[in-house]
């Protein structure tokens, strides 16, 4: 008698056609999913990183005389360059490649309710450049 090698009753322990396919989709959407999340991380963080560098670039901009540039476009050599001797000759070409554009309101004015409240000013610089920046200047007037 023969032996029937192939029992068709018997059940296979391997996976269909089908069940491999519904896998790989769910794999490779996943995948897409988590290399979209990963790009937009990489946008923020570039953002970011480009605003910080922007906003210690501003720092050169904010001088005692910052108050008198409403509406002018200044190099930050032009600003820095009364507080600071720069001979190189590099760094100086640096500074004057660097500008930014100032935008000054009016000042507010706080007076107190009664007699013995402080009278403050509060005068605000703006810089304009890719990404604009307010920076506060406080002066109490009397205390």
């Amino acid at each position: 008698m023969k032996q029937n090698i192939y029992n068709i009753n018997s059940s296979h322990k391997g996976f269909t056609l089908i069940e491999v396919l519904v896998s790989v989709i769910i794999l490779s959407g996943s995948i897409v999913f988590a290399l979209q999340i990963h790009s937009q991380n990489r946008e923020q963080i570039l953002y970011i990183s480009k605003k910080g560098k922007i906003s210690l670039e501003d720092s050169l901009f904010v001088a005692d005389d910052a108050l008198s540039y409403h509406k002018d476009t200044k190099e930050a050599y032009d600003v820095i360059g009364n507080y600071f001797r720069i001979s190189d000759s590099k760094s100086r070409e640096i500074l004057k490649n660097i500008s930014r554009e100032y935008y000054i309101p009016e000042p507010i004015k706080l007076n107190g309710d009664d007699e013995n409240s402080p009278l403050a000013t509060i005068e605000e610089i703006k810089i304009k450049d890719k990404f604009s920046s307010s920076y506060f200047h406080f002066k109490i007037n009397n205390f």
